[in-house]
C-alpha cells in the first residue's frame, strides 16, 4: 500500500505542475496502444507503478483494480475463480494495462452479445486536470451516483483525466463453448447470420474471412448441444478453437500484420461499424467480418474518402486503425452537438488541456 500511495502522490505533484505549467502530459500504460488514435503528445508520464488487485469480491462478481495493473495478471486472477471480463478486451502485446484497456474502450468477438467495455464499468477514481483525485460510481452495479461519468471514460483514450483505479463486473466463464466452421462466401455468411441472430441460439462470437465463417456457441452444456446438432457445420477441436479465438481478440491473425514494409507502401487497415443487416461493402481490399456483420475490418489501400462514404451511406463510421499516416483524422468527426457536449465535459475534467491534447479528436 506505501508502494501505491507514494506512486500516487507522485502522479499527483506531476499533474499539479502541469496544470501551473500548462505541460501536455502523454499518459502511458503498457503502451500497448500506441499505434491508436491521433499520434500521441506530451511528456510521457508511465502509470506502470500504480499496480495490483485492490479488492475482488467472486461472489459479488466485482473487481477493482489500479490502472497500472497488468491485464493478463487480472485475467489470471479471474480465471483462478472460473470468472473472467466477458467483453474480452484485446490484447495487442503482453503488457497492455487496466486502465489502457478503459481509455481504449475496444472490445473483443463477443461485444455483440455481451456489451462492450464500458457496459463493465461500475465506478473509477481519476485525477482531473488540476491534481485532485475524484471518485465516481460505485462497486455494485446499482449504485448510480455518477455511474456516467465513470462509464464516459471508456474510449476516451485518456483526454478526459488520469484513471488511477477502476471498478469492473465481471461474469462466470460459459460451462459450455464450442466453435463451429462453415465454408460460405461473404454475402451467404452475412445472410445466415441475420437469421442465426433472430433464433434462440447461445451465440457468442463470429468471424468471417476468407471463405470460412467461424461461430462461436457458449452457455450451458445443453443449449450448445442442441444447437450444434441443429446448426450442423464442422466442430472445431477446443484447442484450435481457443487459439482461433485468441488470434482474433488480440489480432495476431496474418490479415492484421502490417509490418513497416506494408505500411510504407501505403496500405492501412480500418475499423467500420454498420448495422449488422448490411450487405457486402463495395470497397477494395481484403475484409475480415465480426460482430455478426455489425464490424467489418478493410486492409487495402482504399481512400478514407471512399471508405467514409461507404460507412456513412450503410448508417455507420469507419476508424483508421493502422497506417503509417494518420491522416484526415483518426475518427470520424463528431457531430456540432456531440463537440459541444465533449468539449464540456473536457473542460470540466482537464481545464487547462494538458491529458493527451490531440488524441481523441485534433479539437480535444
Amino acid at each position: 500500500m506505501a508502494h501505491t500511495d507514494t506512486a500516487l502522490q507522485h502522479l499527483i505533484e506531476r499533474v499539479q505542475a502541469a496544470h501551473a505549467h500548462k505541460t501536455a502530459l502523454n499518459i502511458q500504460g503498457g503502451n500497448s496502444k500506441a499505434f491508436y488514435g491521433e499520434k500521441p503528445h506530451g511528456e510521457p508520464l508511465s502509470m506502470r507503478y500504480l499496480t495490483g488487485i485492490s479488492s475482488y469480491e467472486p461472489s459479488e462478481l466485482v473487481v477493482t483494480a489500479r490502472a497500472g495493473t497488468p491485464l493478463a495478471e487480472l485475467e489470471a486472477a479471474l480465471a483462478a475463480k472460473g470468472q473472467c471480463l466477458p467483453f474480452e478486451p484485446p490484447r495487442f502485446n503482453a503488457h497492455g494495462t487496466v486502465g489502457g484497456m478503459v481509455a481504449a474502450g475496444l472490445s473483443g468477438p463477443a461485444r455483440p452479445h455481451v456489451g462492450m467495455v464500458r457496459d463493465y464499468v461500475l465506478g473509477a477514481t481519476v485525477l482531473n486536470g488540476q491534481g485532485e483525485l475524484l471518485s465516481f460510481g460505485g462497486q455494485v452495479i446499482k449504485n448510480v451516483a455518477g455511474y456516467d461519468v465513470s462509464r464516459a471514460l471508456a474510449g476516451s483514450m485518456g483526454v478526459l483525466g488520469i484513471i488511477c483505479e477502476v471498478s469492473l463486473k465481471v461474469l462466470p466463464t460459459p460451462p459450455a463453448i464450442a466453435t463451429l466452421v462453415f465454408e460460405m462466401d461473404e454475402a451467404t455468411a452475412l445472410q445466415q447470420l441475420h437469421t442465426w441472430a433472430g433464433q434462440p441460439l447461445p451465440l457468442n462470437a463470429s468471424t468471417w474471412h476468407a471463405g470460412h465463417l467461424h461461430l462461436r456457441l457458449a452457455g450451458a452444456q445443453a443449449a450448445v448441444h442442441a444447437a450444434w446438432q441443429r446448426l450442423g457445420g464442422t466442430l472445431q477441436e477446443p484447442e484450435m478453437a481457443a487459439g482461433w479465438w485468441q488470434l482474433v481478440r488480440d489480432q495476431g491473425h496474418h490479415f492484421f500484420q502490417l509490418d513497416a514494409a506494408h505500411l510504407a507502401r501505403g496500405e492501412e487497415l480500418w475499423r467500420i461499424s454498420v448495422p449488422a443487416t448490411t450487405p457486402p461493402l463495395d470497397l477494395p481490399g481484403q475484409s475480415f467480418i465480426e460482430w455478426g456483420g455489425a464490424l467489418r475490418w478493410l486492409r487495402g489501400f482504399a481512400t478514407p474518402k471512399q471508405i467514409r462514404a461507404a460507412a456513412a451511406q450503410a448508417g455507420g463510421h469507419a476508424t483508421l486503425f493502422h497506417a503509417d499516416h494518420r491522416h484526415d483524422g483518426v475518427f470520424t468527426p463528431l457531430s456540432a452537438p456531440l463537440l459541444r457536449i465533449q468539449r464540456a465535459l473536457k473542460a470540466a475534467m482537464d481545464p487547462a488541456g494538458i491529458f493527451n491534447p490531440g488524441r481523441l479528436y485534433p479539437s480535444l
